[in-house]
């Protein structure tokens, strides 16, 4: 049986893999790991964070092991995808009250940070 020849993705409504990949490595940095480290508890090959590291796209197994590792919401990296608009800083100021790594006078200090950072880039 011939192989399927998969279609090309639109740029309007492809995975963002360089986005997911930074995402990745902002929470290997948050659980202060080596991607050795990410690999293995992952369940997937140093070699294909290399290639994701390269800007390559993992195949699907492996997104979803680092999906699974990491908590992240691939929906979220889906370019073009209709969703209702939600507040980045209220997406951020979640994740900082969540990090087991901080304290609440911490998350409450980062959040008004990003606030304040928010609105005064928002005026520009």
């Amino acid at each position: 049986m011939p192989a399927r020849k998969q279609p090309a993705p639109s740029k309007e409504r492809s995975f963002d893999a360089e986005g997911f990949f930074d995402a990745l490595d902002a929470e290997r940095e948050a659980r202060d790991l080596k991607w050795k480290e990410v690999a293995g508890q992952a369940g997937v090959s140093a070699s294909t964070l290399t290639r994701m590291g390269q800007g390559r796209r993992p195949d699907v197994d492996s997104l979803a092991a680092l999906a699974r590792w990491s908590g992240l919401d691939t929906d979220e990296f889906i370019k073009g995808r209709r969703r209702k608009p939600r507040s980045a800083v209220a997406m951020i100021s979640t994740y900082l009250r969540s990090d087991p790594n901080l304290s609440e006078e911490a998350a409450r200090l980062l959040e008004t940070i990003v606030r304040n950072t928010y609105a005064e880039l928002k005026k520009r």
